[in-house]
């Protein structure tokens, strides 16, 4: 995409994020590493060397966290080309920004919710990144069904992907992590995510570099 349509991006998924907000430079150096290191002592988040899921939830929030901040050295391949603006990251990312989020939600749910048990929707959207983390980065690599094999534990979750738009392909995406449709291998895998994608790509505001089929035999 065009430098302007990458800044209104950015603004744009902290206006929909919110306190979740998620630097697309710390996430995806973290998810080239993942992709690198997967399920070695070396990977940011494998349930095979974590004791249980909010072990690994910590661990990979402190390595986002000094990956974002540049304070271990990461190696050139892991961050070329990889989008970042320090500055509104800084701000998005900073407490400030996520206490100002959460004071919106309470004040949301305040004016609108009508039984005490829409109030149970209150801290999913505060912690909607996590929540999010855990289904991939769990349970992704514990359950499902395999179309490949491969060196790690990746797993599609679902047949349908309805939850994750797309993403809990996510044994597809580790055998092809550089092809944008995690699903398309078998005739029920719909990545909604990357139909979006064609849309955008059809409308000139992105452009998919590599168009990409493959079919499982």
């Amino acid at each position: 995409m065009s430098k302007g349509i990458e800044k209104l991006t950015f603004i744009l998924t902290w206006f929909f994020q919110g306190s979740n907000y998620l630097s697309a430079y710390g996430y995806g150096v973290m998810h080239r590493m993942h992709h690198a290191y997967a399920d070695t002592e070396k990977d940011p988040h494998s349930p095979k060397y974590d004791v249980n899921v909010f072990a690994m939830m910590w661990r990979t929030k402190n390595i986002y966290a000094d990956i974002n901040q540049k304070k271990i050295d990461v190696d050139e391949k892991f961050t070329k080309n990889v989008p970042q603006w320090e500055r509104f990251d800084a701000f998005a990312s900073s407490w400030v920004s996520r206490l100002l989020w959460a004071i919106a939600y309470f004040g949301f749910f305040l004016a609108f919710a009508t039984a005490w048990w829409q109030w149970l929707f209150l801290p999913v959207a505060l912690f909607m990144a996590p929540i999010h983390g855990v289904i991939i980065n769990w349970y992704g690599h514990i359950y499902g069904y395999v179309n490949f094999k491969s060196k790690d534990t990746s797993k599609n979750l679902f047949k349908f992907d309805f939850l994750m738009m797309g993403e809990g392909y996510h044994n597809n995406h580790h055998k092809f992590a550089s092809r944008a449709n995690f699903g398309g291998v078998r005739w029920h895998e719909i990545d909604v995510t990357y139909q979006i994608m064609r849309v955008l790509n059809f409308l000139g505001i992105i452009k998919i570099k590599k168009l990409q089929t493959i079919k499982i035999k």
